[in-house]
């Protein structure tokens, strides 16, 4: 099973906090956590770099993705950054659905 959900977004401790509470999550297995620094981004080579984006959103930012890490081996990467015939979607806004639950589980099925 899952034991956890973590989303985490380049952005303050307490953004994510009123995030979390509006996504009425808190106390929950989903955690909303701060990636103030950029750190983790940077770890997993997920700083969102395309200037398309990039010119509306400026601060650094992570790409849109998921991951299903099992005892800290990440074992399923989706990263949100192109449509199902290729189109370029580089924030991950217009074709999401690789990095949203039900491909995810999917995939997790088919380990």
């Amino acid at each position: 099973g899952i034991d956890e959900v973590l989303v985490f977004c380049v952005n303050d401790g307490a953004c994510m906090s009123a995030w979390a509470k509006e996504m009425k999550v808190e106390g929950t297995m989903v955690k909303f956590l701060a990636d103030t620094r950029k750190e983790l981004t940077d770890a997993l080579g997920m700083e969102l770099k395309h200037p398309g984006p990039m010119a509306d959103l400026g601060n650094p930012r992570c790409k849109r993705f998921a991951a299903y890490v099992d005892n800290g081996i990440i074992k399923v990467l989706n990263v949100a950054e192109k449509g199902p015939l290729g189109e370029e979607d580089p924030a991950g806004d217009d074709f999401p659905e690789v990095s949203c639950i039900d491909n995810m589980l999917k995939e997790i099925k088919a380990l």
